[in-house]
């Protein structure tokens, strides 16, 4: 099952180049059945990123760009009147498919925005009063641009904490930007990747996931790593319990690639940054766009500061 995803890995960072460490965190997210925040400027391979991943692994992909008049049922879809059968038929929006990308999610409403919390959490949409289940696997990859303010809306505690990991490309160095320039990289080259697997192999490997055997050593570590954050005074939110469940399910995905059956503390310690930088709230920010490196140096410091097991 590890070759699986290792494949999955390779055939994405054919298109995301110099950039396998965030790819790998994708393909953690989803196998651990959880969602991904891309938090970037524009321009640096988010949509590819989120193309490539549908298309290696042979699904559906479908696309939002929000924007400020998106309405909830642009998302879900929306019940239709047919006056041949003098019935209403449902009309499925975009979110009816595996990969679905909500592109610059923080561009739309609240309103909108809540319209996917159903569909993240529990994997089905109401409408009308009755029950739409998704796909298996589903996976929302949300993308944001951290720098940009004007006419966007900052996402809610409730609706960050859906996500599972949250990561940011950045800039390529120069020997792969260069790679990028050489071979003309853009949507025709993923869009002509060829599958590694298939749904059926995701389902198997995110039931696999949550075999992986836990130690209660690292459960208690995850659960002083959660509280430490609760109780540092430079945080003001800490990790929730939703938050603890990501985590474990976070190091459990990650030990599946990396070949084991069983969680070490370094899948922990690996996860715990981007499983955690989303969810937590400062007292104080060096800004809008310091902020997530703010974040990330709490954390670090975190881990250095809580004693794991050996």
């Amino acid at each position: 099952m590890s070759e699986v995803a290792d494949r999955l890995i390779q055939a994405i960072s054919q298109v995301i180049i110099g950039k396998e460490e965030q790819v790998g965190y994708v393909v953690i997210g989803l196998l651990a059945r959880g969602h991904i925040l891309i938090e970037d400027v524009p321009g640096l391979g988010k949509t590819l990123l989120a193309l490539a991943t549908a298309r290696s692994m042979g699904v559906r992909f479908r696309r939002i760009q929000f924007t400020s008049d998106t309405l909830p049922s642009d998302v879900i879809g929306i019940n239709v009147y047919n006056p041949k059968t003098a019935d209403f038929e449902f009309k499925d929006g975009p979110i009816f498919t595996e990969v679905l990308l909500a592109d610059e999610i923080n561009r739309t409403s609240p309103r909108t925005q809540s319209a996917l919390l159903e569909a993240m959490a529990e994997g089905k949409v109401s409408v009308d009063g009755i029950t739409h289940h998704l796909s298996r696997p589903f996976v929302v990859m949300a993308t944001m641009n951290p720098v940009e303010r004007f006419g966007s809306f900052d996402l809610p505690e409730s609706q960050l904490d859906r996500f599972l990991i949250s990561i940011s490309l950045g800039y390529p160095d120069r020997v792969h930007e260069l790679e990028i320039y050489s071979r003309d990289m853009d949507y025709i080259h993923a869009e002509q990747l060829s599958p590694v697997t298939d749904a059926e192999s995701i389902r198997k490997l995110q039931d696999k996931v949550r075999e992986i055997r836990v130690d209660p050593s690292i459960m208690e570590y995850l659960l002083d790593l959660v509280h430490a954050t609760r109780d540092n005074p430079a945080i003001r939110l800490g990790i929730s319990s939703r938050g603890g469940l990501h985590l474990k399910h976070s190091m459990q995905a990650l030990a599946l690639i990396e070949g084991r059956d069983y969680v070490i503390p370094a899948d922990l310690r690996r996860v715990f940054p981007p499983v955690s930088n989303h969810r937590i709230l400062l007292v104080s920010s060096a800004g809008d766009g310091h902020g997530r490196d703010r974040k990330i140096e709490i954390l670090n410091h975190i881990l250095h500061s809580v004693e794991g097991p050996l």
